[in-house]
């Protein structure tokens, strides 16, 4: 039997096995033996010996991709809706990363009966500057070159000794360092995480297959495959790698080295696993705490350096970042904090002269707080990258540091508390100062309590986007009380790598191009809300893929918790949110606070753009007719897709029709002052009726979209109120002049067909400094004298000013009394009449009619 025969027998027997196992088991695990059994089907058709044993073996492997099919359509009804969110969310740009199950098994680590090594297929991209030097995906024999018992020589194994060239880390000296890949947040989050890594809690153990626990190290893998347990989008996730790193032409390097022990392979693995995860080496750019997120799992927390809070009574003040000091320090000595910065834009100048990285993250090694002075050891993971010239307090401080000429300060008596070259000790005002961002990294294991919950979120017409209707709204309470800590973390997706990539200018750029987010929390039940304004906590808009809250609760009151964006480019998303604790805290979808919702569509343009209540046009603005069978409480909330429109809502007793002018006395409620963007008034209790709603700009003349959304706790009915000159023919009247003592000016209305009518005034252009000066009134009247008999009148037949535009009630016009008993649209006026400005108006008619000349009275 030839050795290649053996093989494929070898195969075919490890595949028969997977498929026995596939067939006694159910569900995932069945699944996971079925797809086994695939693979190695498709390795032993390759190595067929004849056509027909290879038609055989491909036939085989297509049953089984069959039987795979049928098992994944019978789990996929047993997804409830949040697991087909992370079912849906494992796959990113085009490689799977399916949910942690369970640790890998030893065999998964062993050559494949052929012997071969494992080859991952992911596409690892490179940027064109890491294109210029790479020389190919090597493996550690081929990369680091031979060991002290090379790989060749017969009988050799991988040893201790050779386990220790690639996998063990002295925690002093270990100076992890980026060259040419743009991956600074990562490589400064290893830097300051190496000895929670590593050390006594090494939580590399949980990361990080296969590994020693019996010395605290990772192992090497026989097949050179690798597998990571990773924390993104809603969970921990399996990721596969193999052992082969990007190899460069020349001395500097493309994967995280370690300047100590250039041949520490496990770093540039976990690297490159999570730049699997990211899209590839040309990383877009990240920050530490997200990355560290990623990694660890430790909840990341960005605390903003030159960021004004909102105190406890509503004034705004500088972050205190004495407070953040007294919460780090103790935090850092237990390790249940990972501490990294990072700076903001600086300019090149800035740059030359600080010494510092603009855009750039910085790993935090150390903290300690001697004789009053709070410092903080600062390591810059750039391999030749500059060094910080920092600053120190005076003397007169009381600060006993000294600076060197290279500019790296230490304690000349401490120097080996620096654990690599580049590392300097700087004080916390010094920080606070040059750096832009802390981003902080807990350990879960702090709380005892932590739920999760897995949502979609489709981002709500442009007319909905200064509200918060459409955003995902949370009931979070805490029987307990006390501290409970909220994150959101937003899922990776391949849109978002291909916004960033097509990136132009510099990383924080990028990242923008991807919008902002913010937790906003309101103390109202637990129960939705509409709009800002009354939030008890808001937190900084990011533009970090996660962002946190710490809230500090009442027991067994219910908050309201709401996710809000900024400038989000895609239509749809997926997030996790995510509560820890040290007490139980019920997270819930928080629930519409009315049980009835109507929403209407409608739009201010040249016709319908009438402005405020002040303007002669306020009449032509949207109105409609609001119908209520019975009490309720009553919500009306006026959006707009002009975000810097300003936009208010008025209920009229109008009777459902449309109205000219609104007084106080003719309002049941307004939403106050015009507000951009947005509207809102709450009416806890509104009799049945039919009411008129006007919704209006502050400015006539404004175009724009709106919605206008009513939420009630019965069945309301609403109907768009037709414009005046809605199929009407309209018949505007000669401008009216009054000369001195002329109070009053008529002229004859004549028709030939019964017909509906109403009649409209204005004064257009009136100067502020004659305001007040000029009241009109218009009536139509038939007859005259003692036989005068008004049909309809402006005002409630008072005189008004004609700033604001008069109207009458619709009225008949009878031909035949009209000709026998006379019929006149009288404008009659009280005041200052010199100066002002003329008056004009029309009559809206179903048919024609006649309208003759002025005439005073």
């Amino acid at each position: 039997m030839t050795p290649s025969r053996a093989v494929q027998i070898a195969i075919i027997t490890v595949s028969s096995a997977a498929e026995a196992v596939a067939a006694r088991s159910s569900g995932q695990e069945a699944l996971d033996n079925v797809i086994r059994a695939v693979e190695l089907y498709m390795s032993a058709a390759a190595q067929a010996s004849t056509k027909t044993e290879g038609t055989r073996l491909r036939r085989k492997c297509r049953e089984m991709i069959a039987y795979a099919e049928q098992l994944k359509s019978g789990l996929a009804p047993k997804l409830s809706a949040e697991d087909a969110i992370l079912e849906d969310a494992s796959r990113l740009h085009g490689n799977d990363f399916p949910k942690w199950r369970s640790e890998p098994r030893e065999t998964e680590f062993q050559p494949s009966p052929g012997g071969g090594l494992f080859v991952d297929d992911a596409v690892f991209s490179l940027s064109p500057t890491q294109a210029e030097t790479f020389a190919g995906w090597k493996r550690p024999k081929d990369l680091f070159g031979p060991l002290d018992k090379p790989l060749d020589e017969p009988g050799a194994t991988y040893t201790a000794d050779l386990e220790s060239a690639f996998f063990r880390t002295q925690i002093e000296s270990c100076d992890l360092v980026q060259d040419v890949t743009t991956d600074c947040s990562v490589v400064a989050g290893l830097s300051a995480a190496i000895r929670i890594l590593i050390g006594k809690r090494s939580i590399l153990s949980s990361i990080f297959y296969p590994f020693d626990h019996a010395r605290g190290q990772p192992r090497y893998s026989p097949s050179g495959k690798y597998v990571m347990r990773l924390n993104f989008n809603g969970c921990s996730r399996k990721v596969v790698v193999d052992d082969r790193l990007p190899a460069s032409l020349t001395e500097r390097t493309l994967y995280v080295v370690d300047r100590s022990n250039d041949r520490l392979l496990w770093p540039a693995l976990l690297e490159k696993a999570y730049l699997k995860v990211r899209g590839g080496y040309d990383f877009p750019g990240s920050n530490s705490g997200t990355d560290l997120w990623v990694l660890t799992g430790w909840i990341p927390e960005q605390v903003f350096l030159q960021r004004r809070v909102t105190n406890s009574v509503g004034d705004r003040e500088d972050l205190d970042i004495y407070q953040v000091w007294d919460r780090i320090k103790a935090a850092h000595d237990s390790e249940d904090v990972v501490i990294t910065i990072g700076t903001g834009c600086i300019s090149p100048e800035e740059e030359a002269a600080t010494g510092l990285v603009g855009e750039h993250d910085y790993a935090v090694q150390g903290i300690r707080d001697e004789g009053g002075v709070r410092q903080l050891l600062v390591k810059n993971p750039w391999c030749n990258g500059p060094v910080w010239t920092g600053g120190w307090p005076s003397a007169s401080e009381g600060s006993q540091l000294s600076t060197s000429t290279s500019h790296s300060f230490r304690h000349p008596e401490n120097e080996t508390d620096s654990c690599a070259s580049g590392a300097l000790w700087v004080t916390l005002e010094d920080v606070a100062q040059n750096f832009e961002s802390m981003y902080l990294n807990w350990n879960q294991d702090l709380f005892s309590h932590r739920q999760h919950r897995h949502f979609s979120w489709e981002i709500p017409p442009p007319h909905l986007e200064t509200t918060l209707v459409g955003n995902p709204q949370f009931s979070i309470v805490a029987p307990a009380g006390g501290l409970v800590w909220v994150l959101v973390s937003r899922h990776f997706q391949d849109a978002e790598l291909e916004i960033v990539k097509r990136r132009t200018g510099s990383v924080a750029a990028a990242a923008r191009r991807l919008g902002f987010m913010s937790i906003l929390v309101f103390d109202s039940a637990g129960k939705r809300v509409q709009v800002l304004g009354k939030e008890t906590y808001r937190g900084p808009y990011v533009d970090s893929p996660q962002t946190l809250a710490r809230l500090d609760t009442t027991a067994g009151r219910s908050y309201t918790v709401v996710l809000d964006q900024h400038e989000f480019p895609l239509s749809k998303y997926t997030l996790t949110l995510s509560s820890f604790s040290t007490s139980p805290v019920r997270v819930e979808e928080a629930a519409e606070p009315m049980s009835h919702i109507r929403e209407v569509l409608g739009s201010w343009n040249r016709r319908t753009s009438g402005g405020n209540a002040a303007c002669s046009t306020y009449f032509t603005n949207p109105q409609y007719r609001l119908s209520i069978p019975e009490a309720t409480p009553l919500s009306i909330l006026l959006s707009t897709d002009g975000r810097e429109v300003h936009i208010h809502v008025d209920v009229v007793w109008g009777h459902g029709k449309r109205v000219s002018t609104v007084t106080v006395k003719d309002l049941v409620t307004s939403s106050g002052e015009y507000r951009r963007g947005c509207a809102l008034t709450d009416i806890p209790h509104i009799d049945p009726g039919e009411y008129t709603i006007v919704c209006s700009t502050f400015e006539a003349g404004q175009h724009a979209s709106f919605g206008l959304r009513i939420t009630s706790m019965v069945p309301v009915t609403i109907d768009t109120i037709p414009a005046d000159a809605a199929g009407r023919l309209r018949t505007p009247f000669s401008p009216l002049t009054f000369s001195e003592r002329v109070e009053g000016m008529r002229a004859p209305i004549s028709a030939n067909w019964l017909t509906r009518a109403s009649a409209s005034a204005y004064m257009r252009n009136r100067g502020s400094s004659q305001s007040g000066t000029l009241f009109v009134r218009l009536s139509i009247v038939h007859g005259w004298g003692p036989n005068r008999v008004t049909l309809a009148v402006s005002g409630d037949d008072e005189f008004r000013d004609p700033s604001i535009a008069l109207r009458t009630p619709e009225f008949d016009i009878e031909p035949k009394r009209a000709r026998a008993e006379g019929m006149w649209l009288v404008v009659e006026v009280m005041g200052q009449q010199h100066g002002v400005p003329a008056i004009e108006g029309e009559l809206f008619t179903d048919f024609p009619i006649g309208l003759g000349a002025w005439e005073s009275f």
